[in-house]
C-alpha cells in the first residue's frame, strides 16, 4: 500500500521561507516521477513543479526560481523548497506520485500573510 505524507505547512509572513517534505512507504519511489500541487476553494489544482526519477525538474511559471523541488532517494523523500513566499501562494500543498496510477498525499496548508 502506497501511501504519501506531506508536512511542513504553515504560516509564514509574505518574503518568508518553508520547506515541504512528502515522504513515501509502501514503494521505492526513487525512480518514478513525483510532483507538487497546490490548490484553492473553488479552484482546480495546479501543477507547481515536478521531478523526474532522472531528476529532470520543471517549475509553473509562477513559483519559477522562488521554489526548488527535491527528492532524497534513500529517505524517499520529496521537498519543496519555497522561498520569496508571496500571500497568493496560499493553497493547499499536495505531493503526488507516478506509479501505476497517480497517489496523492493528504495534503498541507500553507497561509502567507501578514
Amino acid at each position: 500500500q502506497v501511501q504519501l505524507v506531506e508536512s511542513g505547512g504553515g504560516l509564514v509572513q509574505p518574503g518568508g521561507s518553508l520547506r515541504l517534505s512528502c515522504a513515501a512507504s509502501g514503494s521505492d519511489v526513487s525512480r518514478n516521477g513525483m510532483g507538487w500541487y497546490r490548490q484553492t476553494p473553488g479552484k482546480q489544482r495546479e501543477l507547481v513543479a515536478i521531478i523526474t526519477g532522472g531528476g529532470t525538474t520543471n517549475y509553473s511559471v509562477s513559483v519559477k526560481g522562488r521554489f526548488t523541488i527535491s527528492r532524497d532517494n534513500a529517505k524517499n523523500t520529496l521537498y519543496l523548497q519555497m522561498n520569496s513566499l508571496k500571500p497568493e501562494d496560499t493553497a493547499v500543498y499536495y505531493c503526488t506520485l507516478w506509479l501505476e496510477r497517480t497517489y496523492w498525499g493528504q495534503g498541507t496548508q500553507v497561509t502567507v500573510s501578514s
